[in-house]
């Protein structure tokens, strides 16, 4: 890759990584399924004038809205209120892509190679160890970021399986259908009053973490991801996610204080080393030559 594509890979990883810092301020404010909706809300309508059809059957649009959106941000955004630090959630929410290689595995029928499975394995270690030792975290914001990084993993699915040629025009379609339930869940769970009142006395730190959300980590960032997608192999591309979990924890340690122990650092480090060994390119063996 040519430094400036490097570079703009890295500027990607530090939107994302810092987006966790602008949820727990967002989450501060808006009820986290309001929060979510808006969010979603951003991110599509502005955006609908130049993209005028999905361009892909609309089963795949709601599903990978229902499972990208509803599930996945619901959840996480859930989890991040009820007590998860958002520097920990940007490490464990990572597992999503052991989660997509197993839907593939088991959806799309793909031979799992060794790498994936002792990914797999690694990621999963990790998960035990900040599980067993997640002291005054309380286990169910922990698993409800968990069930984020399983709906993530199967709208990753759902989205090879929509075979869409431009990727954004899919991620601005699929936003489209996550605000109408998330507000409902939301005037459910939160009530009327809730939803309104976080609405009409927004402040700006409020309306800039969710300038942030929408419009950095879902249309900027998102939109770098699939330009470098485009232009290089996704084995040169897809190892710079793993910086995403290093700027979401050092970014919350300068923000907010937060200190990670040992026995966390350590289930980090395997659920990193996982997804490393699973993005580790195959060997290829060289054609042998014509005598």
């Amino acid at each position: 890759m040519p430094p400036i594509h490097i570079a703009l890979a890295v500027l990607c990883m530090v939107i994302w990584g810092v987006t966790f810092i602008a949820i727990k301020l967002g989450l501060d404010h808006f009820p986290p399924l309001t929060f979510a909706a808006l969010r979603f809300t951003l991110a599509s309508l502005p955006f609908l004038p130049f993209y005028r059809t999905p361009g892909v059957a609309w089963r795949w649009i709601i599903g990978i809205g229902l499972f990208l959106g509803v599930g996945q941000f619901g959840l996480l955004f859930l989890g991040m209120k009820a007590g998860m630090p958002p520097g920990l959630t940007s490490a464990v929410v990572q597992t999503q892509a052991l989660f997509t290689v197993l839907f593939a595995i088991v959806i799309l029928k793909e031979r799992p190679r060794w790498q994936n499975l002792a990914g797999i394995a690694l990621a999963f270690a990790g998960v035990l160890v900040i599980a067993g030792y997640l002291g005054p975290i309380p286990l169910v914001p922990f698993l409800l970021v968990i069930g984020g990084a399983v709906c993530w993993g199967f709208s990753n699915v759902l989205t090879r399986m929509a075979g869409a040629k431009d990727p954004l025009r899919l991620i601005v379609w699929a936003s489209v259908v996550s605000p109408v339930p998330l507000f409902a869940l939301s005037w459910i769970v939160d009530g009327r009053a809730a939803v309104v009142d976080s609405i009409v006395n927004v402040n700006w730190v409020a309306l800039a973490s969710l300038a942030v959300v929408a419009f950095g980590a879902t249309n900027i960032a998102f939109g770098l991801w699939s330009f470098l997608l485009r232009h290089h192999r996704a084995a040169m591309v897809a190892p710079y996610a793993l910086l995403v979990p290093l700027f979401g924890m050092s970014s919350a340690m300068i923000a907010f204080g937060e200190r990670i122990d040992t026995a966390k650092i350590i289930g980090a480090a395997l659920i990193l080393l996982g997804m490393a060994t699973n993005s580790w390119p195959e060997r290829r063996t060289r054609p042998i030559e014509a005598k």
